[in-house]
């Protein structure tokens, strides 16, 4: 298909998608018939050239706003293109429109937005959730209002869309991917991803913005590059790859579809050779309050820059008074951050003070470190960032039923559940809804690489289409080891069709 032919059909499907409310700001039909003609013309045959992105809106756009579906970020423009898009732009990817999400990054519904819930629809016209926080990318993505998308995955922004949507979520390796100009919710655990309708076209986006960034301190280094790709061509990994099932992922709130594409897949990598192996991750039980605790505490210190006063809206009339004893900008705020971005920021204000620190912010710290030894104890490969001096077993027992080979990857589900209503949603607890981030969050916390997959549970139920049947298959290997991922990825999908 020509580009000029591809913007064609983006301005047609997104004019029939309004209601999906997937964009929060498009480019300019003029603008983009401009930058196709651009591309055309100096970009060659590249694999990304000319492929039209959406982009989540939190990564930083110079000639579109960046809102975070904030209200107090309404009306910014960067002054400048995040390393991701200047990447994309360079390899003459055209950026379609900015994605909607929930606000600041901080939900799993994508309902959470100044700018209004995004959705998909399912059986019976029912409005069900596209996931979050990356929901605008997904449904983007998914109703092929864009060949590919960036989103952010914190504690699982892809993988959950993705899961909900019928389509790939790829959250890379921490640190590969520059987040340079990507809005900060969570430092530590913030990771640029995509989301494509299959995992090659996942890989291209990949290849094109997998490199290091000076001006990110959380870039991964050319030399610690060099040490992964050295460590992983000396493995000399056997086929047929061994599969790892963790126990503690077949909870007993898992939806029994989901569990049946959970074994199908299983069993039908089994039937090509590969050997399916149970392991135990045991501090997996306490991976989502250990994130709870985390992302929060470092969202609250991120988000006290956002005041009216350097930049952003800012409330009408006076902001603060002597006689209440009010900050400068405690209107601006109060108005201004949605109500879960109130809630997150108090809950992180809290565990960084001085009396709950040591209770729950370090014991969330030790918690993170106990998931990440979980999956070096389970990986065959080693964790290239570590010591590769051999330490205690993370655990003074290990289950009898658990064998003792080392796996290549883990496949699992991505949420424990299909996609709910909206109108479920409405009667939800705060809490419940972070209930959905249990499958997804342990990889986060551990910075591995994690893919999820749509499948089918059965042969005769189309995985592909965009109305709430897919189930989300996820993919997880040891740090560094993307390609991998990648890898079997590409094999779940096959075995999927």
């Amino acid at each position: 298909m020509s580009l000029l032919r591809q913007a064609q059909k983006f301005i047609a499907n997104q004019t029939a998608r309004k209601n999906f409310n997937a964009f929060i700001s498009l480019a300019e039909k003029s603008a983009l018939l401009r930058t196709i003609e651009d591309a055309e013309a100096k970009h060659g045959g590249g694999p990304i050239n000319g492929k039209l992105i959406a982009v989540k809106d939190n990564i930083c756009t110079s000639d579109l706003p960046t809102t975070a579906a904030s209200s107090i970020l309404k009306s910014f423009t960067s002054p400048y293109d995040a390393t991701v898009i200047k990447q994309l732009r360079d390899a003459g990817s055209i950026v379609v429109g900015k994605t909607n999400l929930d606000e600041f990054g901080m939900g799993s519904h994508s309902t959470h937005s100044f700018f209004g819930p995004v959705q998909q629809s399912g059986d019976n016209g029912r409005a069900l959730t596209a996931g979050g926080s990356s929901g605008g990318s997904a449904v983007a993505v998914a109703t092929e209002q864009s060949w590919a998308a960036l989103g952010t995955d914190t504690g699982g922004s892809v993988r959950l869309p993705a899961a909900y949507t019928g389509i790939v979520g790829y959250k890379p390796s921490y640190g590969l991917i520059s987040r340079w100009g990507v809005i900060a919710y969570a430092n530590s655990l913030d990771t640029v991803g995509i989301l494509a309708r299959d995992s090659q076209s996942a890989r291209k986006l990949f290849n094109a913005i997998n490199s290091y960034d000076p001006k990110d301190p959380t870039s991964l280094p050319p030399s610690t590059r060099s040490q992964i790709a050295e460590l992983l061509s000396k493995n000399n990994r056997k086929t047929p790859l061994r599969i790892g099932v963790p126990l503690e992922y077949n909870i007993e709130e898992l939806q029994p579809i989901v569990r049946q594409a959970w074994i199908r897949i299983v069993n039908l990598l089994t039937q090509l050779g590969h050997t399916v192996h149970p392991v135990s991750l045991p501090t997996t039980k306490h991976a989502l309050s250990a994130y709870y605790v985390l992302a929060p505490a470092e969202a609250s210190s991120n988000l006290a820059k956002y005041d009216g006063i350097r930049f952003g809206s800012r409330s009408a009339g006076a902001d603060g008074s002597p006689e209440t004893n009010s900050v400068l900008f405690a209107k601006t705020r109060g108005q201004n951050f949605g109500g879960e971005v109130k809630r997150r920021i108090l809950l992180g204000a809290y565990t960084l003070s001085a009396e709950a620190i040591d209770n729950y912010f370090i014991q969330a710290q030790k918690v993170r470190r106990l998931v990440q030894r979980d999956f070096n104890s389970v990986f065959s490969f080693p964790n290239p960032l570590l010591d590769p001096k051999p330490g205690p077993a993370p655990h003074d027992t290990i289950p009898d039923v658990i064998e003792s080979v080392k796996v290549d990857v883990l496949v699992c589900p991505t949420a424990p559940t299909l996609p709910p209503t909206l109108e479920f949603l409405d009667r939800q607890a705060p809490v419940d809804a972070y209930m959905n981030d249990v499958f997804t969050v342990p990889a986060s916390l551990a910075g591995l690489p994690a893919i999820s997959v749509p499948v089918s549970s059965s042969l005769d139920r189309a995985s592909k289409v965009l109305n709430g049947e897919a189930v989300g298959i996820q993919v997880i290997a040891q740090y560094g080891d993307d390609e991998l991922v990648l890898e079997v990825a590409k094999m779940v999908e096959e075995l999927s069709q």
